[in-house]
């Protein structure tokens, strides 16, 4: 047996089960349905048509009704198993259905119309993944404008978040400055001030700078975040102040000392600091909401919004414009996540 076998199968009471094991079981499992579940049901639900969203039940895998070309009708009609009354089984076409009753045919047999309760029919199904989902709003929207909007956004106010948070935070580390202590308090305090709170202030300050309908104004007040500070400033108290002082006995600048021996070193701690920034940019609604109103500006999360009108909404392009949202967040979290455990724990978060 494979060692993951072995680890998995493994027993606290040895050769017999004993009740932790199976509540260890039941535990567990439990636990990757409700994480995992969702997502999958999203997956799937991503690929099913309209009218299979519309169900109820609901179903986790994309069935459509199978059709059949009919001598005499212009568009393929649905096949239903039907009872009959004498309790055997067909399969018919539905031409039409009025009230409770179906009206179907024979595919071959089509020149007779049987009357059918729809109590005793059932769909014939099968399971088909409706890719229109995914290439049609590439090529009758304009998805692929919004998505190069979130991906410039995202990179750029990404970028511009580590450079300004590790700058501040390396000031608040390795300086001595007499209110040192009062700006980093002052700086934490920020983070019980929910976005909604400080919209308006921040709408005059884009106003006043001509950033509405800008890109820019989507990325610049959102750059310098109170956690990034402190998760860094954390991360690089932890570097022996002996460093910078050789590097200043050989004549390093201070910048030379930031960009050459605090930016490697504090790398763990900037890779978790980017993940948690590209989630936070990626999927950020409100402000790009409220600062853009020209279509071609949209990023991803506002232009889902496109699919949502006031009286219909398209489920099945949302759902899968959704998925493809989530692809570059789990891929930055694939490639990172290595770093996470590092950088959490020498930032001294718990």
């Amino acid at each position: 047996m494979s060692a993951v076998g072995t680890f998995l199968l493994r027993r606290r009471g040895g050769r017999g089960w004993h009740w932790t094991d199976v509540v260890t079981w039941i535990w567990l499992i439990s636990g990757v349905f409700l994480m995992f579940g969702p997502a999958v049901w999203l997956v799937f639900s991503s690929f099913k048509t309209p009218a299979a969203l519309a169900e109820f039940p609901p179903s986790v895998l994309p069935y459509v009704t199978e059709q059949a070309v009919v001598p005499g009708h212009d568009k393929p009609l649905p096949l239903y198993y039907v009872t009959m009354p004498d309790g055997s089984s067909r399969v018919l076409a539905e031409v039409r259905r009025i009230g409770i009753m179906g009206q179907m045919v024979d595919p071959k047999q089509p020149g007779e119309i049987v009357k059918v309760n729809i109590k005793d029919r059932t769909p014939v199904r099968k399971v088909e993944f409706a890719a229109g989902n995914y290439t049609e709003p590439f090529q009758r929207f304009d998805f692929l404008l919004f998505l190069r909007n979130s991906v410039f956004v995202t990179v750029t106010a990404t970028a511009i978040t580590l450079l300004v948070n590790s700058m501040a935070a390396f000031a608040l580390s390795k300086y001595q400055f007499p209110g040192r202590t009062a700006v980093m308090l002052m700086i934490l305090a920020t983070l019980m001030v929910p976005l909604s709170v400080i919209v308006v202030p921040l709408y005059s300050v884009i106003g006043t700078l001509n950033l509405f309908d800008s890109l820019w104004g989507v990325i610049l007040p959102t750059v310098a975040t109170p956690t990034g500070v402190f998760l860094l400033r954390q991360y690089m108290l932890t570097i022996p102040d002996e460093l910078i002082d050789a590097a200043r006995m050989d004549k390093a600048s201070e910048w030379q000392i930031y960009w050459r021996i605090i930016l490697p070193l504090s790398a763990p701690a900037l890779a978790v600091l980017a993940i948690f920034s590209v989630v936070w940019r990626w999927n950020d609604f409100l402000w790009p909401l409220i600062v853009l109103s020209r279509k071609e500006l949209y990023t991803l999360q506002v232009g889902l919004n496109v699919y949502a009108g006031e009286l219909n909404v398209q489920w099945h392009y949302i759902l899968a414009m959704t998925v493809v949202s989530m692809i570059p967040v789990v891929l930055i979290f694939v490639f990172l996540q290595r770093f996470i455990t590092t950088g959490i724990a020498g930032s001294g978060l718990k």
